[in-house]
């Protein structure tokens, strides 16, 4: 496959949510011509300030770009999206390139790339790492699946929407490398809630125990930005607490297909998931309210609910 470069191809990109529409921005901004799709119409309309065009299907973007791009909620939105007769498979040209950053099972990327092997489609399943404000500075980090011919082809692309992009291996690794990563994400921002829960408890000032948690070496960088927005009791989503237990599902279904125990992220789902029942969507670090609650404590760390 010949390098994939803005003067010369056209992308498409299905999927305008948290993560799609600043990655379908920032490569508008680095040059290449991009056609949007999302079930929202007005998502992909946001992207007509940046120079994007807007595409009334997934049949019609399909078949007038050389590669399409997918950032999609779950493993049914991704499959649906990709087949059946309205799907890409059906209607892009043979040669054509679709890359998958849905958080999905591997055994749909494997799927994904059998689809695609059959009409002479090439798929790669390139996972993403970063939140919303990394994906608007194009600092995200990439783990590809796929064929490495096709992976080193597209660098154009990931060079403009992330810091780091790592081939994994073959179709499904991508995918697999996510969920890996995932579980620490997640896993550890039970621990820091805990933590932090534990803090409190014991009576430090949860300002100063969130300001000084932030600045030592064993609170991931990922983390560090959660904590600082814990100090202004500010939970909106940038990554939903509602997007990471669907992760911990996937974690846990894998561990479970090839015997590995997990049982720290179980525990987290668990959770997890009793915040996401108070129905309001928040950032996955309002784990951290749910801890403070089984501890009697107030948002600000008084005693109380």
């Amino acid at each position: 496959m010949d390098p994939i470069a803005p003067e010369t191809n056209k992308l498409g990109f299905i999927g305008i949510g948290y993560m799609g529409r600043p990655i379908a921005q920032r490569m508008l901004e680095s040059g290449f011509k991009l056609t949007a799709y999302d079930r929202n119409r007005s998502k992909a309309e946001e992207l007509i300030r940046y120079g994007g065009t807007v595409a009334e299907s997934v049949a019609a973007l399909s078949s007038s770009c050389d590669v399409v791009l997918s950032c999609l909620p779950s493993d049914e939105a991704v499959l649906e999206v990709h087949s059946g007769p309205e799907g890409t498979f059906a209607n892009a040209r043979p040669g054509s390139l679709i890359i998958d950053m849905s958080t999905v099972n591997p055994k749909t990327s494997l799927e994904l790339a059998k689809l695609g092997s059959e009409r002479g489609i090439d798929v790669l399943d390139v996972t993403i790492s970063g939140s919303t404000p990394v994906a608007e500075q194009g600092a995200l980090v990439l783990f590809g699946g796929g064929d490495r011919g096709a992976f080193a082809a597209a660098e154009a692309i990931f060079r403009a929407i992330a810091r780091s992009y790592f081939y994994a291996g073959p179709s499904g690794a991508g995918a697999i490398m996510k969920l890996v990563v995932n579980s620490l994400l997640g896993i550890g921002m039970q621990a820091i809630a805990e933590a932090v829960a534990l803090g409190e408890k014991a009576g430090l000032d949860r300002k100063r125990l969130l300001e000084v948690l932030s600045q030592t070496a064993v609170v991931a960088p990922a983390h560090v930005g959660k904590l600082q927005r814990a100090m202004a009791g500010d939970y909106s989503p940038q990554f939903p607490i509602r997007l990471m237990n669907k992760d911990f599902g996937l974690i846990l279904n894998l561990a479970a297909a090839v015997g590995a125990r997990m049982p720290a992220a179980g525990a987290a789902l668990e959770i997890n998931a009793k915040q996401w029942e108070e129905g309001v969507e928040q950032d996955f670090s309002a784990v951290i309210l749910q801890m403070e609650k089984y501890a009697h404590l107030g948002p600000d760390g008084s005693g109380g609910t």
